[in-house]
């Protein structure tokens, strides 16, 4: 009988149901890193979202058969220990294909329509003394016929194309940064930022991704230009962003993720002079997280597991 370890229940707001195969299920509302080891002794199939799982855990873990990740991302988890041992590595997918566009776009529409500026100045009492029925201190831009490019072309940065098309955007794909040929329909990375309104980032986070983004790709978009990230921090050089939006590189940033979460250290993007600008929007990582959304990954979090105890593994990444 398969006894299932859920070390991260808290992470999502759903109705997980129990798998249709006999089981003993356990699960958390949230493991500290260092009580991962004892809670899944015995486990054959550990659920987890955002806690390490590498090399030395898995080496103490032998009865461990699967590892269901209740997220999309996986670089918390080291699959070649994991190909090693022949466990399964599973992931949900396409879960997000319509909250993160949305939080894209909305995140799009405050920057380029100043949103938050306007609020602020309405909390005090411009408006009020305005005399005239409105008054134009900050620029407003429209989404339609803006540029925006897109790095990562998955279900998300599809879907965010999609948004984008509806109104009125014109969209680039940006090829890979080391790309020794460019693919048809694709613009060159650098190309991309230089030509974009805008640059939303929809790819994984992995070595060759790390700080995709920094000073000298951000000096090479547009004074005007903004950048959307809802995929992973590290994607992003956060100290070379803040000089950036402190000078003026670039017109704004709208970001849903940090490098280390909870920041519990703090992070240069969480400076108070920062987060007081009305061209920076950073949200707690919230972008996936629609009732509907969270309710679509555990359906399909429970179906790997499903999948994996017929001998038919689904969505596997090691």
């Amino acid at each position: 009988m398969h006894r299932i370890v859920y070390l991260e229940r808290e992470s999502i707001i759903a109705d997980v149901r129990r798998p249709d195969f006999p089981h003993h299920w356990a699960e958390h509302p949230k493991t500290l890193q260092h009580e991962v080891r004892g809670r899944l002794a015995g486990a054959t199939m550990a659920i987890v979202n955002k806690l390490q799982i590498d090399a030395e855990l898995i080496a103490a873990l032998p009865a461990l058969q699967m590892v269901a990740v209740a997220a999309t991302g996986t670089n918390n988890v080291d699959l070649d220990a994991c190909r090693a041992r022949g466990i399964v590595v599973s992931n949900v997918r396409g879960y997000a294909a319509h909250t993160v566009p949305e939080h894209v776009l909305a995140l799009l529409l405050t920057l380029s329509r100043n949103i938050l500026a306007y609020r602020l100045a309405v909390a005090d009492g411009k408006w009020q003394r305005s005399e005239q029925f409105c008054f134009f201190d900050y620029p407003i831009r429209d989404l339609h016929g803006a540029t925006l490019a897109l790095i990562g072309s998955g279900s998300l940065g599809n879907a965010v194309a999609k948004l984008a098309g509806a109104f009125g955007m014109h969209v680039l794909r940006c090829e890979r940064k080391d790309a020794t040929s460019i693919r048809p329909g694709y613009t060159p990375f650098v190309e991309g930022l230089g030509r974009a309104d805008a640059v939303s980032l929809h790819c994984p986070l992995t070595a060759a991704t790390t700080h995709l983004i920094g000073e000298s790709e951000l000096r090479a978009m547009k004074p005007s230009a903004l950048l959307i990230n809802t995929a992973r921090g590290g994607l992003v050089d956060e100290a070379a962003l803040a000089r950036a939006l402190h000078e003026g590189w670039i017109a704004g940033a709208g970001f849903d993720v940090l490098s280390v979460e909870p920041p519990r250290a703090g992070n240069v993007l969480l400076a108070p002079e920062l987060l007081a600008l009305p061209n920076f929007v950073l949200t707690p990582h919230v972008a996936w997280a629609s009732r509907p959304a969270m309710q679509a990954l555990a359906d399909q979090l429970i179906a790997n597991l499903e999948a994996f105890a017929r001998g038919e593994p689904q969505h596997r990444v090691a």
